[in-house]
């Protein structure tokens, strides 16, 4: 999981080590299928010139690559500074170092720290975060015009898998914890924030879905 963000565990969980892994596989194979899935939703809505906020983005892939494809800046948001090495290698090897800011800031504890976005990308990061109405309660109130996120399905053995690696955590006396919210219930959050979805791709193990705010004519 890149860049999820229970802020209980979160610098053990997501290590250097871990962030060395992610580097190496992205420059290996590329994104993997939830992060590419987001990508192509953001790319046929429109990227151009587009800012961009994600949160918990850890190495930053997929932000380099909508840079790539027009984005104007990248904002990513972490709890963990374990990933911020690989994240500034990759993108001065990118030529894109003066257009990606990365901050260590916890949006649903302090949102009117951080600036909103055309776009906002939540990646692997709701199963990891406790609070998840306060999280995409924030991340909405921060797009300007588009939110996508990926998650798990929420079923039951997706609920067995948390508790059984919960389980682990807590035998290895480790704060971190994973979490199965309910899918119905996170896009209600986000539709009371006022998006609304527009895109699903159905995955293993990973769900992706694309949510745009309506204009205002």
């Amino acid at each position: 999981m890149t860049g999820c963000c229970n802020s209980r565990g979160c610098e053990w969980f997501f290590s250097a080590r871990f962030a060395r892994r992610v580097t190496q596989r992205y420059r290996k194979r590329g994104l993997d299928k939830p992060s590419r899935r987001i990508v192509e939703f953001l790319e046929a809505r429109g990227v151009q010139g587009a800012t961009v906020l994600e949160i918990g983005g850890g190495v930053g892939e997929i932000q380099l690559e909508l840079l790539k494809r027009g984005a104007a800046r990248t904002i990513n948001l972490e709890l963990s500074p374990a990933y911020d090495e690989q994240a500034a290698e990759l993108a001065r090897e990118a030529g894109v170092a003066d257009r990606v800011d990365r901050r260590l800031h916890d949006i649903a504890v302090d949102p009117d720290g951080v600036e909103g976005a055309d776009v906002v990308v939540l990646n692997r990061v709701v199963c990891c975060y406790p609070d998840y109405e306060r999280l995409l309660g924030a991340a909405a109130d921060h797009a300007d015009r588009l939110l996508v996120f990926s998650h798990p399905p929420g079923n039951l053995l997706w609920r067995s898998i948390a508790a059984a690696q919960n389980l682990a955590f807590r035998v290895m006396r480790q704060e971190f914890r994973s979490f199965a919210h309910p899918p119905a219930a996170m896009l209600a959050v986000l539709e009371h924030h006022g998006l609304r979805r527009t895109f699903t791709r159905r995955g293993l193990p990973f769900r992706v879905a694309g949510l745009e705010r309506d204009r205002v004519s």
